[in-house]
């Protein structure tokens, strides 16, 4: 597989051309000028032709699978853009990519960025479940950055090997209860499941990029070996749309 970035979507590309494809249409055509402004002109909305803001991944930049990795590559990128796929506590969703051992994603927001906000402002989800029988959870760690420009990257402190204590500051903990299918919100960290991330932990103030490397740590075997991946989602966010670099 290309570890070269992989784009969801050329948006600007689509538009322009979708705009030469009406300049150059049948002569016949014309725009109903009673449907503008009042003299008559039809001014493009700013947006025209964008999706709707989303607080979801958008494109992946780059992936570096480890070993024991395969899982859920077949659909990727959509696989880990998007929404999560949360099945609650006793169950683990498939809809992941498994990163393998030290493998590596980093994923960039274009619609909307994270900002440090009041509590958790970014929830990255795994497809951890609780063992049977008790409070435990079969999880898989994994390390998470945040950037805002891709280049300078600050880490969130996770202790790998923290069992007793829940592995602190990692991904990969927490269940997953958020779902398009159940209606629990995926940017609501008291019903949605997931792990949290503060900006203010690292000390920054915006994030445009994350980065997950798994573990090193976990179990690994087959082709689903390591942190499997579901989504990431901006819980506090500003938009990107207005032209701010």
């Amino acid at each position: 597989m290309s570890r070269r970035a992989v784009h969801r979507v050329v948006w600007g590309a689509a538009l322009a051309a979708l705009l030469g494809a009406a300049a150059c249409g049948d002569a016949s055509s014309s725009v109903d000028e009673d449907a503008g402004a009042p003299d008559g002109s039809t001014p493009l909305e700013p947006d025209a032709g964008l999706p709707p803001e989303d607080p979801y991944a958008d494109e992946v930049v780059l992936f570096e699978p480890g070993d024991s990795a395969g899982f859920g590559q077949d659909r990727f990128p959509d696989v880990v853009l998007g929404p999560p796929s949360g099945l609650g506590p006793d169950n683990g969703s498939l809809d992941v990519l498994s990163l393998g051992r030290g493998g590596k994603i980093e994923l960039r927001f274009t619609d909307l960025a994270v900002v440090d906000g009041p509590g958790v402002d970014l929830l990255v989800f795994e497809n951890t479940f609780l063992v049977a029988g008790g409070p435990a959870t079969y999880s898989e760690r994994g390390i998470v950055s945040v950037s805002d420009d891709g280049v300078a990257w600050y880490e969130f402190p996770c202790a790998t090997t923290d069992a007793a204590g829940g592995y602190p500051g990692c991904a990969g903990v927490a269940t997953v209860q958020a779902n398009p299918a159940n209606g629990v919100s995926a940017t609501d960290p008291a019903v949605a499941g997931g792990d949290g991330f503060d900006l203010a932990t690292v000390g920054l103030s915006r994030a445009r990029y994350v980065r997950i490397v798994d573990a090193g740590n976990n179990r690994y075997g087959g082709t689903s070996g390591g942190f499997d991946l579901d989504a990431v989602a901006v819980v506090n966010g500003v938009s990107l749309r207005s032209g701010t670099p």
